[in-house]
């Protein structure tokens, strides 16, 4: 319980919550587009920057088990989406694999958000997550569209070059190789920039998503029960997975806790994106629904604290 109240009055979570009351009081209040892209980007490398020094400063036998989990968690979870999908959420193959798709990937800002929650409740999550997030994005879009593709819509070469050359994957790629090749000592010259706004910039970002989850919430209602109530099975299943998979890769329970809200997240940046090409028939008003107006919000209330206490009652009770 105290975990879920340090992550209910996080700055983050409350800037969130602030977006969306916005949104059910009718303000005006809006985030330029420009704005929100700027936002974006600067999040996306810096978190590839960071995670690039640490992976310079880890030994690679550090590195093998949780990245060999992250993968194979990665191919696992969308298939595990689409059957939930298509048996209890009963919609048909192209939704379910575009949503699929969104579940098997990752959001960028609920890893974010994640890493923020522990270490205000005291935790040291490993300093290489973000290289666990690059491993992450790519593997569940490819799954959800190969699951797809007995239909034969779009074009899937298309799809995958809008996934590994889209901002979401080039800029954290990138900047890990930057940071990789550039080490503490060089970054150090860009920290006042990239390291100590960070905070501050992820609230910016987390009001206007929270404005755009106030805009998808009106469309739950016409998402049906089931969907709904998928789009919170899946993330905590997901999530106490992921936890469990961090724990026994050797993680501490900060790093497992974030690894599990990683795999319990959906997409919102790099899946929409490739399932746009790749599956255009399919409904955003399902996955984008799910994905943003039920997931997200679960994950930042709920879903992070519960991963937090259960990746410390896994440490406690198997170590």
């Amino acid at each position: 319980m105290e975990l879920l109240i340090q992550n209910l009055i996080s700055p983050v979570v409350l800037a969130f919550l602030l977006g969306a009351i916005a949104q059910w009081v009718k303000s005006d209040l809006q985030i330029p587009d420009a704005l929100y892209q700027g936002l974006s980007i600067y999040l996306l490398f810096a978190i590839g920057l960071k995670g690039g020094v640490a992976l310079s400063e880890t030994p690679i036998t550090e590195l093998i088990a949780p990245l060999g989990v992250t993968l194979l968690l990665g191919i696992l979870t969308p298939f595990s989406a689409y059957f939930l999908l298509k048996s209890f959420g009963r919609i048909g193959r192209t939704d379910a694999a575009a949503t699929a798709a969104h579940y098997g990937s990752v959001s960028a800002v609920t890893f974010l958000a994640a890493l923020e929650a522990a270490r205000i409740g005291g935790f040291t999550p490993e300093n290489f997550l973000p290289a666990l997030v690059a491993v992450l994005e790519i593997p569940g879009i490819i799954v959800g569209l190969l699951l797809a593709r007995q239909q034969r819509v779009g074009g899937m070469k298309a799809a995958m070059h809008e996934v590994l050359t889209g901002k979401s994957i080039f800029l954290l790629i990138g900047g890990m190789v930057i940071g990789a090749l550039c080490g503490a000592g060089k970054i150090e010259a860009v920290a006042p920039f990239f390291i100590a706004p960070f905070k501050g910039v992820l609230c910016l970002f987390l009001l206007e998503l929270g404005i755009v989850a106030g805009r998808r919430l009106r469309d739950i209602k016409k998402a049906g029960w089931r969907l709904v109530a998928i789009g919170v099975i899946l993330p905590m299943v997901h999530g106490l997975l992921g936890t469990a998979a961090g724990v026994v890769a050797g993680m501490n329970p900060g790093g497992a806790a974030v690894l599990g809200a990683m795999v319990g997240s959906a997409s919102y940046i790099a899946a929409p994106a490739a399932v746009r090409i790749a599956l255009p028939k399919a409904s955003p008003g399902i996955y984008l629904t799910l994905s943003l107006g039920v997931t997200f919000p679960f994950n930042l209330a709920v879903g992070i604290p519960t991963f937090l206490a259960f990746a410390e009652f896994c440490h406690r009770t198997f170590s």
